[in-house]
């Protein structure tokens, strides 16, 4: 498939500023293709890694319903919003990835992206281990393959 262009092509982001902005913003949307063709968006904790986006969910829900029917999402995160000194308006960076979504089916690659959110994500003396030991059976950890991906810097001016 070819990906349209970013129309406002001035304001496009390096790859590089794309993947600072993956590696730490805190949140981002998740967007699937829900019930009856509507549009699903979630807001979901993230981890940028290897180059792919990784989730934890339920074992059931709308969003795992969705891409059983169809594996293409869309994510979106946007960057701390900043102030030049003096102006009212916000500076703000984001990135929009498309890809296909599945689930990490390995048992060791699983434990070890549930460890990374939860090194992003927990706060410092969490004990990990014992969530893990009480959690991740439960736990479905989802694989964001990023097939096209661009960031904009925007002045809401």
């Amino acid at each position: 498939m070819t990906f349209r262009p970013m129309r406002r092509f001035k304001q496009q982001l390096p790859e590089e500023e794309c993947t600072a902005i993956l590696n730490t913003a805190y949140r981002g949307f998740l967007s699937v293709i829900g019930d009856g063709g509507y549009p699903y968006t979630v807001p979901i904790n993230y981890v940028y890694a290897d180059g792919v986006l990784y989730f934890h969910c339920a074992a059931e829900g709308h969003k795992l319903d969705a891409l059983r029917a169809c594996d293409k999402a869309c994510f979106t995160v946007i960057d701390t919003p900043e102030k030049e000194p003096g102006d009212w308006w916000y500076h703000v960076r984001s990135v929009i990835c498309f890809g296909r979504v599945s689930l990490v089916e390995d048992a060791e690659e699983k434990d070890r992206r549930l460890r990374q959110l939860g090194g992003k994500y927990f706060p410092e003396g969490y004990d990990m281990e014992a969530d893990m030991q009480r959690n991740a059976a439960r736990a479905v950890v989802l694989a964001f393959q990023i097939e096209h991906c661009t960031g904009k810097r925007v002045r809401e001016k």
